[in-house]
C-alpha cells in the first residue's frame, strides 16, 4: 500500500513539473501553471464539482458492472465450448475494433439523451475486451486440471469457482483497468449532449466559457479520480487473488 502511495505521489509531482515547465516556456493564458490552478481550487470545488465527479462515477460504475456481468460469463463459454467460439468469435472479431462512440447518435435515439444512451456507451467500450481478456486466459488453462478435479468427483460450480476464476482474474482485472481508463476518457464525449452534470460536461462547459482555470481543475480532479480506482482495482484484486489461493 504506501508502495503504491509513493508511485502515485512521484506520479503526480513529475506531472505536475512538466505542467509547470510546459506553462512557462510557453506563457500562454491558454495554459495556466499548476499553482494558479491549485490556487483557485476552492472555488473550483465549491462550483458543485462533487455532484459532477458523483454522476460520472455512477456512469462509469454502471456501464463496467453490466459490461462485467456480460463479457465473463461469455469469455467463459467461449473458451469452454468450441460452438459457441464458432458462433461468437466473428462476433466479437468485427465488433471490437469498431469505435464505440461512432455510435453514440444510435444510442441516442433509441435510448433518448439520458443515462441510459451513455451507460451503453461505456458498456460497448469494455465488454469487446473483457470477453477476450477471459477466453483467451480461460484457454491456456492446463486442462490436465480440470481432467484431475473431474476424476476427484468435482463438480461444474467448483471447478468454476476453484479452478477458472482464480485463473481468469489476473487477465480480467488488466481489462477492467483499460476498460476503467477508456470509460473516463470517452466521458467528455458522452456528457457533451443531454445532460448538465458530469466531468466530461464540467470541463467542456468551462472550455465553451473559456474558463480555462476551472477546465484545467476539472482535468486534475478527473486525473486523480482515475488513479484513485486503479488504486482501488489493485487493492481488490490482492485480496480477490489471495483469498482463492
Amino acid at each position: 500500500m504506501r508502495k503504491k502511495m509513493w508511485v502515485f505521489i512521484k506520479g503526480f509531482l513529475l506531472v505536475n513539473l512538466l505542467w509547470f515547465l510546459l506553462a512557462a516556456l510557453l506563457s500562454t493564458s491558454v495554459l495556466p501553471g499548476p499553482l494558479t490552478v491549485y490556487l483557485q481550487f476552492s472555488h473550483i470545488i465549491n462550483g458543485g464539482l462533487w455532484l459532477h465527479i458523483g454522476a460520472s462515477l455512477g456512469r462509469v460504475t454502471a456501464g463496467l458492472t453490466l459490461a462485467l456481468l456480460i463479457g465473463v460469463p461469455v469469455g467463459i463459454l467461449m473458451a469452454s465450448s468450441a460452438i459457441a467460439n464458432r458462433a461468437l468469435h466473428p462476433l466479437v472479431y468485427f465488433s471490437y475494433p469498431v469505435p464505440k462512440t461512432a455510435l453514440l447518435p444510435v444510442c441516442m435515439l433509441l435510448l433518448g439523451l439520458g443515462n441510459g444512451s451513455k451507460i451503453l456507451i461505456i458498456v460497448l467500450t469494455t465488454v469487446f475486451q473483457i470477453i477476450v481478456a477471459v477466453r483467451d486466459a480461460a484457454e491456456h488453462i492446463d486442462q490436465g486440471i480440470y481432467y484431475v478435479a473431474k476424476s476427484a468427483g468435482a463438480r461444474k460450480r467448483s471447478i468454476l469457482k476453484d479452478i477458472t476464476l482464480p485463473a481468469v482474474l489476473p487477465e480480467l482485472f488488466t481489462s477492467i483497468r483499460i476498460g476503467t481508463g477508456t470509460s473516463l476518457a470517452i466521458l467528455l464525449i458522452v456528457e457533451a449532449y443531454g445532460t448538465r452534470w458530469g466531468m466530461g460536461y464540467y470541463i467542456l462547459d468551462a472550455w465553451s466559457r473559456i474558463n480555462y482555470i476551472q477546465m484545467y481543475g476539472g482535468i486534475v480532479i478527473m486525473s486523480v479520480v482515475g488513479a484513485a480506482l486503479f488504486w482501488i482495482l489493485d487493492g481488490i484484486q490482492r485480496a480477490l487473488c489471495k483469498g482463492m489461493k
